[in-house]
């Protein structure tokens, strides 16, 4: 069913705009192998490799890029009291692992993207660490990505139950991150952070 979904959409997108760069979010090799296939570009593995132990030889077969994202936890239970013994360090040490992992399965590094995972088995008080600290994760040596738009921590802070309705917390958190060192920032708004990227860059 997950490769049914999301084959025509990947054939859809690139025969109309071939150029397309398009990443395939998914924890199992199988349906990497078809995404790419289909010509999607990456994968995004929220599991960094570890639900799958095939996702690397996949990736490596295919050339293709692979984005190596941290979380504690299953989907169901992620949030269930996480627990770390230094939030920053510990997702560090286990990307810096990943990164080894995929490089001996054949991934090249220039090929590899980093996540720590906001919102992936952390609390309020992990992901602003990570946010706040994020050009850390600069020194693994690959460019990071951070996935925050509308996310939970948000409508804690700023106390809205309603994703949608994160707007405003989600651009401001966006810039601190880009100010702070992230390459790449996974968003819903596209044309409002563009905009508030514009307008960052004007000032910065």
């Amino acid at each position: 069913i997950e490769i049914e979904r999301i084959i025509g959409v990947i054939k859809k997108i690139k025969n109309c705009v071939p150029s397309a760069i398009i990443s395939v979010d998914t924890r199992k090799s199988m349906v990497a192998e078809k995404a790419l296939e289909a010509g999607a570009s990456m994968v995004n593995d929220i599991s960094a490799g570890s639900f799958d132990k095939e996702m690397f030889e996949v990736v490596a077969k295919h050339r293709a890029g692979i984005c190596l994202m941290h979380s504690q936890g299953l989907p169901v239970n992620m949030q269930n009291n996480p627990h770390y013994g230094h939030v920053l360090l510990d997702i560090y040490d286990y990307l810096a692992e990943k990164i080894s992992e995929a490089e001996s399965k054949g991934i090249p590094r220039e090929k590899i993207i980093v996540d720590p995972g906001i919102g992936f088995g952390k609390n309020l008080s992990h992901n602003i660490q990570i946010i706040k600290n994020a050009s850390l994760f600069l020194g693994l040596g690959c460019p990071l990505m951070l996935g925050l738009s509308r996310k939970r921590f948000i409508g804690e802070i700023i106390n809205e139950k309603l994703p949608s309705a994160r707007l405003a917390g989600s651009l401001s958190a966006m810039l601190t991150t880009i100010n702070n060192g992230v390459n790449i920032v996974r968003v819903h708004d596209v044309k409002e952070t563009a905009d508030a990227m514009k307008v960052w860059n004007i000032f910065k």
